[in-house]
């Protein structure tokens, strides 16, 4: 008798897959600051709905992820990762056909929605059924997003320059496609099949809290530093330090870019030497770098920070992985929590601080001055016992 066929979870495929649907997220989650200087041309935008704009973004992209994380822990369905590329794409892709603010704020909703819908799931998800390597794993799946921010500006500067603003939609293609290719090709892992919850256990939590709550702060700490200088590196070197805005538009790839490759080379360090001592390196070891950035000019300037992102960032899937380790029952929220709702908070509290504070003094001063949360995050990093 003829029996259906079985498919096959294969998990290196699968990381692959949601590696590219994670490239092609992040692509979009980068676009806003390509079109805000046109928002202002085109609907008079004040610099005070920018940054509500910018507000949205963090809020809906990343503080609201460990919401998503719960409901897929709870619904358990692929829809929460695969859907995600195609509908940013379409929401984010489509800001140049907006005719208002108002608008604007919807589309901007609707894409980071999509943003956070699929970091919690597609984190948990890509790496399951590896066991040997999972860190490495890991790295793989966060450098890939990190590669797709750091080059999504130059992606939406391109569409811009060749189809104009109001065209920009068709930069929704790729996750249009990328979506198309999760629904086919991807299934649902065989833990899926038989772990479906009723909701988070909160009991579970009671014996990590502590562990839990060190690695949390040192990815805020982390973060602050991350975010702090993704927002306002190309207006720093732009207004104070003379450089023009395709270079300092360079320089935030360039940093962006080291810190894809250092994500990745963090994963492999910590399956070798441990996850607590990569962090602890990572923390101490990113300050020369960066105080060099500051202090030096040219070339040197730009491998200093370029440089300094790689070792910062090296801890970006360490940080989720052990994390995941402590409450294995719980992984997209703790992914969540780990992820997009530790860099929003950071975002949502040290972008304006850093604003109102570079009015009274420089942006100088106040991106030096962050240097310190590396080194916070390094003594916690020394006291941890995870």
């Amino acid at each position: 008798m003829a029996t259906a066929p079985v498919a096959v979870y294969a998990p290196y495929a699968t990381l692959l897959l949601y590696s590219l649907g994670h490239f092609s997220v992040d692509v979009y989650s980068a676009a806003l600051g390509v079109f805000q200087p046109l928002f202002a041309q085109h609907l008079g935008l004040t610099l005070t709905q920018a940054g509500i704009l910018g507000g949205v973004m963090v809020f809906a992209g990343s503080v609201m992820q460990p919401v998503y994380g719960y409901l897929s822990d709870r619904f358990q369905s692929r829809l929460f990762s695969v859907l995600a590329p195609a509908v940013a794409g379409i929401f984010i892709s489509a800001l140049g056909l907006a005719p208002s603010f108002g608008w604007l704020l919807l589309l901007v909703t609707l894409g980071a929605s999509a943003v956070a819908s699929f970091h919690p799931q597609a984190s948990v998800r890509a790496t399951a059924g590896i066991d040997g390597s999972r860190a490495k794993a890991m790295a793989f799946f966060i450098s890939s997003g990190q590669l797709g921010y750091a080059l999504g500006p130059m992606y939406f500067s391109l569409f811009l320059a060749w189809l104009g603003y109001r065209q920009t939609w068709w930069a929704a293609l790729p996750g249009v496609l990328v979506t198309a290719a999760l629904l086919w090709l991807v299934r649902e892992p065989p833990i899926a099949l038989h772990a479906r919850r009723r909701g988070f256990d909160w009991e579970v939590l009671r014996p990590i809290w502590r562990p839990l709550l060190v690695l949390y702060m040192l990815v805020f700490l982390r973060s602050v530093v991350q975010i702090s200088f993704t927002q306002f590196l190309p207006l720093y070197l732009t207004s104070e330090r003379g450089f023009s805005l395709p270079l300092a538009s360079l320089a935030l790839t360039l940093y962006s870019a080291g810190g894809a490759i250092g994500g990745f080379a963090g994963g492999h360090l910590a399956d070798r030497f441990g996850g607590r001592t990569v962090i602890l390196t990572s923390m101490i070891g990113a300050v020369p770098f960066l105080a060099l950035f500051f202090y030096s000019s040219g070339p040197l300037a730009l491998a200093a920070l370029a440089l300094g992102g790689l070792v910062l960032l090296a801890t970006n899937p360490v940080n989720i992985v052990m994390a995941q380790q402590l409450a294995p029952g719980q992984s997209g929220t703790i992914s969540a929590l780990m992820m997009g709702f530790a860099w929003g908070m950071a975002g949502m509290v040290f972008i304006p601080l850093a604003g109102i504070a570079a009015d009274h003094f420089s942006l100088h001063t106040v991106l030096r001055s962050f240097l310190i949360f590396p080194l916070l995050g390094a003594l916690l990093a020394w006291r941890m016992r995870v």
